[in-house]
């Protein structure tokens, strides 16, 4: 993370190490912080912000889930991630929105006590799971920590106290010497990885879990199905048992942060030849094609800075 020259902070923009939360603030204590990942890249046409409206619709509705009551209208936050962007004279970047609870109350729940606060940062971001991931592929494991179910939290929100999971998930897997983890649910059935989507191809067929599989609704999830049937492939939700991912003849991640990475072995395990596959490839290159101008945009993906 490289720092940039503002924060947009409650409607204002602070200089990057200006921006500071007092350190009573509830979420700080207890979690209570929702948030977004989103990129700005560079395209033929300029600056773009990939599926920005679907970012802040959803940020919104985390917010929703935990009761936190925004003033900021959906396009006020859409204009103002535009406008960060502009002002930190950023070409490619990675932005983070966050809603959080500040000070006010020490109790769990604190109800109207603690004031809602809104940021958002924009800053150079390279690749979450790195170049040579993207290029060759990842080696995964299973963790040994199931994912968080809609039974415990609210698992289509995301919220910041559901990644001390998502962080168990992935310390366990680099302290093992592997890349990234992959959770199973409370069922035992494949869930995600610790911060992307996972899918699966066996027999030229793509499969991957439903929402109902405890995993985030994926907004880049959601965009490799897309591309995945314009190039033809038929795309199943389905809930699958662990083993599948031995069997698996490609399997890969999605994220904004992962954007489309190949998964290389499960488990010590070679995902078919231990390379990246013709079909992971194919929706790799589609989406990457969103922004060198190869991929037309039928979708009104990308918002022009």
């Amino acid at each position: 993370m490289k720092e940039s020259k503002y924060i947009w902070f409650n409607g204002q923009l602070v200089p990057w190490n200006e921006a500071q939360v007092h350190v009573m603030s509830h979420a700080l204590h207890y979690g209570s912080s929702v948030f977004e990942g989103m990129r700005c890249y560079k395209t033929e046409s300029g600056r773009a912000l990939f599926r920005l409206e679907c970012h802040t619709r959803r940020l919104l509705n985390s917010a929703k889930l935990y009761r936190m009551p925004v003033k900021f209208t959906e396009s006020e936050l859409n204009a103002a991630q535009v406008d960060l962007i502009k002002q930190n004279d950023l070409i490619s970047a990675y932005i983070r929105p966050l809603i959080f609870r500040g000070t006010g109350s020490i109790a769990v729940d604190p109800g109207d006590a603690c004031k809602i606060e809104v940021i958002i940062a924009a800053f150079e971001f390279g690749a979450y799971l790195g170049k040579e991931g993207l290029e060759n592929g990842i080696d995964t494991c299973v963790s040994s920590w199931q994912r968080v179910g809609s039974a415990t939290n609210p698992a289509l929100s995301k919220a910041g106290g559901h990644y001390l999971n998502a962080y168990l998930v992935g310390e366990e897997a680099r302290r093992n010497g592997f890349d990234e983890g992959i959770s199973v649910n409370a069922r035992g059935l494949i869930s995600e990885g610790s911060a992307e989507n996972l899918f699966l191809i066996r027999d030229g067929i793509i499969y991957t879990p439903p929402l109902s599989a405890a995993i985030l609704g994926g907004i880049t999830r959601h965009s490799a199905m897309v591309l995945a049937e314009e190039l033809g492939y038929q795309v199943i939700e389905q809930d699958m048992p662990r083993e599948m991912l031995y069997l698996a003849d490609e399997i890969f991640f999605t994220g904004t942060a992962a954007e489309v990475t190949p998964v290389r072995s499960v488990d010590r395990l070679d995902v078919g030849n231990g390379k990246p596959g013709p079909i992971t490839r194919a929706i790799q290159d589609a989406f990457f094609g969103l922004f060198s101008g190869k991929t037309e945009d039928k979708w009104g993906w990308l918002t022009h800075v």
